[in-house]
């Protein structure tokens, strides 16, 4: 059996061993509010880890009643895989130990990894990088909710708004030994409502890259098929239907989105 880095993985590669591969159980992720379990999947001597989340140990959500958190993860990356940008690892629906419920690829992060997102003295905010909400620690000294000015994160803040990510914590976003970064934790998204809850704001009423522009376009016309009809076997029709909304607002406006105000603009722990 041979044992190889997970970002070595082409994506066809990963979503085989993930539809097909054996699941062993590893054990639970304790910090999770549902049951998610950490797995071994092999196939043909391939071994990598996942996650799986069963929906059987999922907690009702009075604002999600329909659907499952299983079937949200799998659209993110449905989006994450239409865009072209790799932002959601690869998952799937499959049967577990414990039942149906999502399987994804596991991200291993390298020790030295530079996290792109977190709190920074309000009065050392890196160079290149935006504060987003103010803070203050135990002893009272301020502090500053922040994040670099980067392209991965930019795509990262447009996915979000296409899915309506209403959960977009710092601890939410992996960085790959590629150098790629990935969002995780996609179970509260898609609501017919705008709940975007997110500490990527730092763009917020910014003209949107032509590259996003780009992607936005083909999303918009990829939903009004092949891909709306993927995303109608996980998520209710208006559901969808609000995603091509979104989709349409975002190049009308041509510009990230600003925060609710009807809402809490960043989700807590916000890291």
């Amino acid at each position: 059996m041979t044992t190889e880095p997970a970002q070595a993985l082409a994506e066809g590669d990963a979503l085989e061993l993930l539809h097909h591969g054996t699941m062993e159980l590893e054990g639970r992720l304790v910090d999770a509010s549902n049951t998610t379990l950490r797995a071994e999947i092999t196939l043909d001597g391939v071994t990598r880890r996942c996650v799986y989340k069963p929906v059987r140990g999922e907690r009702p959500l009075w604002d999600f009643p329909d659907g499952t958190l299983a079937g949200r993860e799998v659209s993110a990356f449905l989006v994450s895989q239409a865009s072209g940008w790799g932002l959601v690892p690869p998952t799937i629906l499959r049967d577990g130990p414990l039942g149906p419920g999502a399987c994804q690829l596991w991200i291993d992060e390298p020790a030295d990894a530079e996290a792109l997102i977190g709190f920074v003295p309000a009065y050392d905010v890196p160079e290149g990088w935006f504060p987003v909400a103010s803070a203050r620690d135990e002893d009272g000294d301020a502090y500053a909710l922040a994040h670099a000015d980067d392209p991965r994160l930019a795509r990262l803040a447009v996915l979000d708004a296409v899915i309506n990510n209403a959960d977009r914590k710092g601890g939410h976003v992996l960085y790959a030994p590629d150098g790629r970064i990935h969002g995780v934790d996609h179970g509260v998204s898609f609501h017919v409502e705008n709940k975007l809850r997110t500490v990527l704001w730092g763009w917020t009423g910014r003209q949107l890259p032509a590259e996003c522009v780009e992607v936005l376009t083909r999303l918009g016309a990829e939903l009004d098929g092949d891909l709306g009809e993927k995303l109608e076997e996980h998520l209710t029709l208006s559901e969808v239907q609000h995603a091509r909304l979104r989709v349409r607002r975002l190049l009308r406006a041509g510009r990230f989105p600003k925060p609710p105000q009807d809402w809490p603009a960043v989700p807590w722990p916000p890291v």
